[in-house]
């Protein structure tokens, strides 16, 4: 026991000292070192002066990739970010990028994954908006298609991260949807997303072709007259206070990249899921943009596909803030449970995560909260014991520092949460789940009785909140823009504009998959990039 406890320990200094690391590198390195190399631009880029740059529209994973991609092409790149600081959604995942088929994979033992069962998995959890019958305007044959893509390219993808970009991604968990470990993340240090956005913006900021504009609003994209096809965009660049300075205007193909609108509660949220008011969510406050693309006639898809991932933080010291951080789902993964009021569980916690969501909300919600105008929320105690933490050691050190979780000792559970930990610690040691199903039990390790009672597990409480929407813009394989003329009539691309990232919609359905969010920014991404990129090149 006394080996566990030392154990335990380290693992916690060395995720305290992962997290600490992390803050120093994204608000001191990240903003001074890392943005001395970026230059602005203040006037129009002018045709007659230099080449059509590639103009990326968002700086998350999608946008980066494309970035990437456009550049190894030979391509100029510049990208516009809105926020003051670049990484979009992307920097703030915590689970990691799916992979079927990788060495990674092969280095844990893990065997029997390949593409087809990654595709099965993910037709499973898109539900049925695959079918034809649900399909709408994109079609079923269009939405495998694209999740066919998806899940054979994420084996190359997760290799280019590793090998190109230089990004820690040895490290393989099973989440919730998965039939099998697949969703890969660094040993220590940052959590993936930091890692991934941090190690390609390093490598763009290097390249002299590209430039980064942040604070950045895209107002417009300009569209020829005569052929309908997407020539430049029109942009505001706020100032330090701020305050909107001048307009700019830019000439070249675009890939529009900007995300979702998980966090535009008041706009395109209300008028697609007006029954989801109320509910927190881990995206900051901002507009959606897919209104720029509506201009157009661009076509979109499942619009009301918005994901209710079933576990946001709830901050003891601000617990009604709308704003949740998100609790990653590789702390279920690797063998944290989820338990009730009560202190009991009701869920198998490695279920989809709409289906642990609703499992969540069946509960009775926190009190004050049932028919109040407040936000909506439950509290669900989530509880790792010591091989759990182990696991997810840098992520718990942050969450630890941030004071949305703690350490206890199991003898000072209350006893009902004790029985449950003692009850869920015998169905792991049995290898069975008869009561809820579940099959893979992560890195628990805690026996059950007196012998856990001076071990240390680590708690918090969480709440479901409005994360991430499947829905966006109709693409095809190619990350063309699609439109569609009248109701009846096929989709047809629209020319130089290209979409990638949360701003899509059609791959996954009803419910994505964790995991598959950073994997579908650097799969259609990285094509949407190497597409633009032949266009400029091409003076077309």
């Amino acid at each position: 026991m006394r080996h566990c406890s030392r154990a335990s320990l380290l693992y916690f200094v060395i995720g305290v000292a992962a997290a600490i690391s992390y803050f120093i590198y994204f608000r001191r390195a990240h903003t001074t070192n890392l943005y001395s190399k970026i230059e602005i631009f203040s006037t129009p880029t002018s045709a007659s002066t230099m080449a059509k740059p590639v103009i990326t529209v968002g700086s998350g994973l999608a946008g980066l990739s494309a970035a990437y991609e456009a550049l190894k092409a030979g391509a100029k790149v510049h990208m516009l970010e809105r926020a003051p600081k670049p990484g979009g959604n992307s920097i703030k995942a915590s689970s990691g990028i799916n992979g079927a088929g990788t060495r990674f994979q092969t280095d844990s033992g893990i065997t029997g994954d390949d593409s087809a069962r990654f595709f099965e998995d993910s037709t499973k959890s898109a539900g049925k908006r695959l079918l034809a019958s649900h399909a709408g305007v994109v079609g079923e044959e269009r939405r495998k298609e694209l999740i066919d893509i998806l899940t054979a390219q994420s084996a190359d993808a997760v290799s280019w991260l590793a090998d190109d970009i230089g990004v820690d991604l040895r490290t393989v968990a099973q989440l919730g949807g998965h039939s099998i470990a697949r969703t890969h993340r660094g040993a220590s240090g940052p959590p993936p997303g930091a890692a991934i956005v941090g190690a390609l913006l390093k490598k763009l900021t290097a390249d002299p072709g590209f430039t980064l504009t942040t604070s950045a609003t895209v107002e417009a994209l300009a569209v020829s007259p005569e052929t309908g096809a997407v020539t430049g965009v029109r942009y505001t660049v706020a100032d330090a206070d701020g305050e909107t300075g001048e307009t700019h205007e830019m000439a070249g193909p675009v890939v529009f990249a900007p995300g979702g609108f998980a966090g535009d509660a008041h706009g395109l949220l209300a008028k697609h899921r007006p029954d989801l008011a109320g509910m927190p969510s881990t995206n900051d406050a901002r507009p959606g943009s897919h209104g720029l693309l509506a201009e157009f006639g661009a076509a979109f898809v499942d619009m009301d596909s918005v994901q209710i991932h079933p576990t946001g933080f709830v901050d003891p010291k601000d617990p009604a803030a709308g704003y949740k951080f998100l609790a990653a789902e590789a702390l279920r993964g690797e063998g944290g449970i989820l338990l009730n009021g009560e202190g009991r569980r009701f869920v198998n916690e490695m279920e989809r995560r709409d289906v642990a969501s609703a499992a969540i909300m069946a509960l009775p919600p926190r009190a004050g909260e049932a028919g109040g105008t407040g936000a909506r929320q439950w509290d669900v105690t989530l509880l790792l014991d010591p091989g759990a933490s182990e696991a997810v050691g840098s992520h718990l050190g942050f969450y630890v520092f941030k004071g949305l979780m703690r350490k206890t000792k199991v003898k000072d559970l209350p006893p009902d949460v004790i029985a449950a930990v003692d009850k869920y610690a015998a169905t792991v040691a049995a290898g069975r789940d008869d009561e809820f199903g579940r099959t893979a039990f992560g890195h628990w390790r805690l026996p059950p009785g007196d012998a856990n009672r001076e071990e240390e597990v680590a708690i918090g409480i969480v709440t479901p909140v409005t994360h991430f929407t499947m829905g966006g813009v109709a693409f095809n394989a190619k990350t063309q823009v699609l439109k569609q003329k009248g109701e009846g009539d096929a989709l047809t691309p629209v020319d130089g504009v290209w979409a990638a990232g949360e701003i899509t919609g059609g791959i996954h359905g009803d419910n994505r998959l964790g995991g598959s969010s950073l994997l579908e920014c650097a799969v259609f991404g990285r094509i949407a990039g190497a597409e633009a990129a032949k266009s400029a090149l091409s003076g077309a």
